[in-house]
């Protein structure tokens, strides 16, 4: 796995074996961010389910001002820290040993961008989607990675889902303010 482009094009990043951990695939990753590319620069992201960190690092690669990457795996959080320092973005993201749930009930800060890519089919993305979108700055954007057969709600707070798309199997959706216009 590494960095698709940006300031830490390139760098390998390194993640957890096992059957509990599925990283991004390059390919979705690359969509991810197309989706998302003029809305980078200086944006303050969340990353909910950090993981080995590479959705955040990739945001901040491409021009995010910061980042908050929460996971609630030990294991985790020294992988994220890990390539943090391997690219180069450890005074730019805050990395938060927590819940999901648990963070956001204690959060006061607000965020641009959220990537929520939780463990597939628990309805985890169901359970913290409301509490996501209120943490998000008006012209925020919510993506979720998970199986496209997955049904997802159809709103969340003042977000409402704009759009889906599809990589094989893999489904991104993508949340927006109710009364924006889809770009």
């Amino acid at each position: 796995m590494r960095v698709i482009t940006g300031s830490a094009r390139g760098r390998r990043l390194i993640t957890l074996e096992g059957n509990d951990v599925r990283p991004t695939t390059d390919i979705v990753k690359e969509a991810l961010f197309s989706i998302i590319q003029f809305e980078l620069e200086g944006r303050k992201v969340l990353d909910l389910f950090g993981g080995c960190g590479q959705l955040a690092i990739e945001a901040l690669s491409r021009g995010a001002r910061d980042a908050v990457i929460v996971d609630c795996s030990k294991k985790s959080i020294e992988v994220i820290k890990k390539n943090l320092e391997t690219t180069g973005f450890t005074k730019q993201a805050v990395v938060v040993f927590s819940d999901a749930e648990a963070f956001l009930v204690r959060r006061s800060e607000k965020y641009d961008i959220a990537l929520l890519d939780p463990p597939y089919s628990n309805g985890l993305i169901e359970k913290v989607l409301p509490k996501v979108a209120s943490c998000m700055n008006e012209g925020g954007v919510i993506i979720c990675e998970a199986p496209f057969s997955d049904e997802l709600p159809e709103a969340a707070g003042n977000f409402e889902l704009k759009k889906k798309y599809r990589y094989g199997k893999t489904g991104l959706f993508l949340y927006r303010l109710a009364k924006e216009v889809e770009i």
